[in-house]
């Protein structure tokens, strides 16, 4: 196991022992929707174009905080934690014991992993650029070390969030500058690309995982591994990428990373849960690279919301937009 698996799997059981002790069918949209609507709010901006709302919190770093249908009143992003959201999360260098700096006992050892809502102490991260457009939400800010209390990264984070019918189109940079010399340079690491955690009331897992990607050939219900087994389920070959939690009627989100075949996806605590409790499902496009000290790393990613005919249809269209 490399040391961001060591990492990734610490902090999702450490998360679980100490944070979890304890809808109608979605249409697909037509070219002729309406143009998106902009509320401003002091810390929470929205978008809403009829079809989702979208809030992204401001006192947390600008990550994606709310997700629901227009009109609607209940997200389907889990945000019990600063380790949950739609956040950027990335892992550089080796793990090193900072203890005497004032790293959590609980996070240690650990490897630089800038984190957009805030560290483990619940510091969150400071914004410094804010704009909005019609459906367009830019946000910048300076990122926590999870592990440490209150010790900003060397580093800023960006976020492009674009609202378009049923989909979430998000860019996200990293831009590093880093000055310690304590962590090492050209280690791989897995990263992930991003942190997803919808409410845990969507519980059921699909994707695609045959052999005849984007041929329309069935899609694949897939058992929901518990945190409380030790890890996260690891899928090392996802070749439409994307997977899905949705409920019971066969609605809800998926994630989609054309950059990625791998991903992470599980539930911690308990079926049944929403936004503010501690119960959680989680997804993770994963893919391997290494950030060293001055590195700049960029993706994009895509939340779509739907039932899975809508998602899948819609991702179909977003991979012949790619190629």
């Amino acid at each position: 196991m490399n040391n961001c698996q060591s990492n990734l799997n610490l902090k999702r059981i450490l998360s679980l022992l100490f944070l979890c002790l304890q809808l109608p069918l979605f249409s697909q949209c037509s070219n002729n929707e309406p143009a998106a609507v902009v509320v401003v709010e002091s810390t929470k901006p929205v978008i809403d174009n009829e079809v989702l709302t979208l809030k992204l919190d401001l006192t947390r770093g600008g990550a994606i905080s709310y997700l629901s249908l227009s009109g609607k009143d209940r997200s389907i992003v889990n945000i019990f934690d600063e380790g949950r959201y739609i956040q950027q999360s990335y892992y550089a260098g080796k793990s090193v014991n900072r203890q005497d700096e004032g790293q959590s006992a609980s996070w240690s050892p650990w490897s630089w992993n800038p984190i957009q809502v805030g560290d483990a102490f619940r510091n969150r991260a400071e914004i410094l650029d804010f704009q909005k457009s019609e459906n367009e939400i830019y946000v910048k800010c300076i990122p926590m070390q999870w592990d440490m209390n209150n010790k900003p990264a060397e580093a800023e984070m960006e976020q492009w969030t674009t609202l378009d019918g049923n989909v979430l189109k998000v860019k996200n940079r990293l831009t590093c500058h880093r000055t310690d010399t304590i962590y090492g340079e050209g280690i791989l690491n897995d990263q992930e690309l991003p942190a997803v955690y919808p409410i845990s009331a969507l519980s059921k897992l699909y994707s695609y995982m045959g052999d005849a990607p984007f041929t329309g050939a069935d899609i694949t219900q897939l058992e929901v591994v518990n945190l409380a087994s030790g890890f996260w389920g690891i899928y090392n070959n996802v070749p439409e990428n994307w997977m899905a939690f949705v409920d019971d009627s066969g609605w809800g989100m998926a994630v989609y990373n054309p950059q990625c075949i791998r991903f992470l996806a599980g539930m911690s605590g308990t079926p049944g849960a929403e936004a503010d409790e501690a119960p959680t499902s989680y997804i993770a496009p994963v893919k391997k690279a290494t950030l060293n000290k001055n590195s700049v790393y960029e993706y994009e990613y895509y939340i779509v919301v739907g039932t899975l005919t809508d998602i899948r249809k819609k991702i179909y269209e977003l991979h012949l937009d790619k190629n």
